[in-house]
């Protein structure tokens, strides 16, 4: 059942995000989709040859992309209902957001992409295809559970999705500041 649904959003099955919108037991595991997505990512976006900096690098990587995950679910959830008025409770953007979250597993092809160098021209056009079909499979997964027209889907999900990026993106900078920043490939495709 579980595979099907990760399957389901690999193919933007827009049924799928209906199912799992409805689905109450669902919600721990969309969780622990955005946590096991999330640390897959951190390992290829942190990938080096320092092992310590890397998995300290991809553990709070991995923290801070949940955090983000989360403020932006609830910046979607007081959009959506405060502007738009859509009949949403949180937890089933974090069921629909959650699963749609799944593409951000293909991050961990940053690892080969550290240790084979030839392979690099391959993956990270690959990882970077994979970041923005993240974010066109929170836009079915949002416009699923918001029951929104697309405009307002769009003007709901964009202010959430730039604060999201706004937390990497300070983290990767604190990161590199105490000497524990991004490998090659994190600047690239990390979310």
């Amino acid at each position: 059942m579980l595979l099907d649904r990760i399957i389901g959003a690999f193919e933007f099955r827009r049924g799928i995000y209906a199912e799992v919108e409805q689905d109450t037991s669902f919600t721990t595991t969309a969780w622990l989709l955005v946590v096991v997505s999330a640390f897959l990512n951190q390992l290829g976006s942190h990938a080096s040859g320092e092992v310590a900096n890397w998995l300290i690098s991809a553990v709070v990587g991995t923290i801070t992309a949940v955090v983000g995950f989360a403020v932006a679910a609830f910046i979607i959830d007081r959009v959506g209902r405060g502007l738009f008025g859509a009949h949403v409770s949180f937890e089933e953007l974090i069921r629909t957001l959650g699963l749609a979250y799944i593409w951000n597993a293909v991050g961990v092809l940053g690892v080969f992409a550290s240790l084979f160098a030839d392979l690099s021209c391959l993956l990270v056009p690959i990882m970077f295809a994979a970041a923005i079909l993240l974010v066109i499979a929170w836009f079915v997964a949002a416009r699923e559970a918001l029951d929104l027209q697309w405009g307002r889907t769009l003007a709901t999900v964009i202010p959430a999705w730039i604060i999201y990026v706004a937390i990497v993106i300070v983290t990767r900078i604190v990161l590199d500041l105490l000497g524990i920043g991004a490998g090659a490939l994190g600047g690239l495709v990390g979310f």
